[in-house]
Parts: C-alpha cells; structure tokens; sequence
C-alpha cells in the first residue's frame, strides 16, 4: 500500500513513516500542504493521511483542492480538532474518515487498511481470485492455502495488479508504486513482471498477468 503523510510535526510524521514501512507499506512524508498537494497529484498513491492544521493552508483546503483535482484515493484526517463541526466539515470537504489525537497505531493501521479495500471494491482484507489469495494485512500470497515465495518488490507489484483488476497499469506507474520519487529502471519492472508470471503460472494460473504492448501490464484473471 502506497501511503501519503501530510503531517507539519517533524517528530510524529517520522514515527508514522517507521511504523508504516515496518509494515510493507511505501510512505511518502510532507510536511507542507503545498508539498502534499504535489505529492499526490504527481505520484500514485493508494491513501492519505492528511493533518488539519498545516503551516501553509490548511488542510480542509488541501483536501477540498484535491478532490477539486479529481484525486480518488481515500484521505483518512488527523487531527487534534474534537468537536463534531469540524468533523463534519472535514468530511465534507472530501475526506472518508478522521482520527483524532493522540491515536493508537493499531487503530490508524485498520482505518487505513479499511478504506482502501473499499475504494478497491473489496470488503474483506485479502482478494481472492480462484486459488490464489492475496492477504492485504500480512503481505502474503498464498496459492490453495500454501505461502509461495515472492519477493517484497514482487508482492508490490501483484498487489497493486490485483487491487485494480482488469486495468492496465502503465510500466511507470509500477515503478512508482516500488521506489516513489526515486528514481528506478523500467527494466526491472519487465524483470519482476515476467519473474513473478512465471511463478504464478508454475502454481497453475493460466495467463494471469497479461503484457499490453506500448501501454503496460493487467491483471487478467477476476479477482473478489
């Protein structure tokens, strides 16, 4: 899961970007709301993690200007705000749920995990398609009930295929998906696409990621 932290408090965005890469997610840090509002325009991300009260703006616009900007991905606040009108303001703004301050990382991490399954169509926390099963909460892929050995990258990659089955998915779009802002080489992708194939193809799926010459990679089999 690609995960986006606006958060101006130096001390409690760096704790969240540990926490959160500790568990297989990809986290990008801003500690502006202009920085955010480049952050999730220029680059995928699956949710955000958005703070009220940012230096620059703050952070009802921020989000107000991201739906503005057609951003689809769920923005979860966090605040320090507890009375209910705000609440409702930051909801209305666009967000799909809040946190409030001082919270407990467990109960961030469910919010978190809750939203994007939804806005991928998926209630529960894995997605199924035949015998494969993808657990979004332990970042594992198992085939007929079996753990397969893949690796982080490799995980990455199908899990963002399955997440938006049927789609295709541009070669640059996985790269940022795997290093964000750094930069990668589009050849690796091929590399892990085609290593990663062949694995799933070993454990009997006929097919299931298919090549989309000049536009990129799709998950072909359903998935629910």
């Amino acid at each position: 899961m690609r995960i986006l932290v606006v958060e101006d408090d130096p001390i409690l965005s760096h704790h969240l970007k540990v926490q959160l890469s500790e568990l297989g997610n990809q986290v990008q840090v801003a500690l502006t709301a202009k920085e955010g509002f480049y952050q999730a325009t220029n680059y995928p991300i699956d949710v955000a993690i958005i703070d009220l009260g940012l230096p620059d703006q703050d952070g009802m616009t921020l989000i107000k200007n991201l739906r503005d900007n057609e951003l689809k991905a769920p923005i979860l606040i966090l605040t320090a705000r507890v009375n209910w009108q705000d609440k409702v303001e930051g909801l209305n703004a666009g967000a799909d749920d809040y946190l409030v301050k001082p919270f407990q990382k467990e109960e961030l991490v469910a919010r978190l995990d809750a939203l994007v399954r939804r806005s991928s169509g998926f209630v529960r926390p894995k997605i199924n398609s035949g015998a494969l099963e993808l657990d979004l909460a332990a970042k594992q892929v198992s085939m007929n009930s079996v753990p397969m050995e893949i690796t982080a990258f490799e995980y990455l990659i199908l899990e963002y295929l399955m997440r938006h089955c049927h789609e295709v998915v541009a070669k640059q779009r996985l790269l940022d998906v795997i290093y964000g802002d750094k930069e990668g080489d589009p050849n690796t992708i091929e590399v892990m696409v085609s290593r990663l194939r062949k694995k799933l193809t070993k454990e009997g799926l006929d097919n299931p990621i298919a090549t989309i010459r000049g536009q990129g990679y799709k998950f072909d089999l359903p998935c629910s």
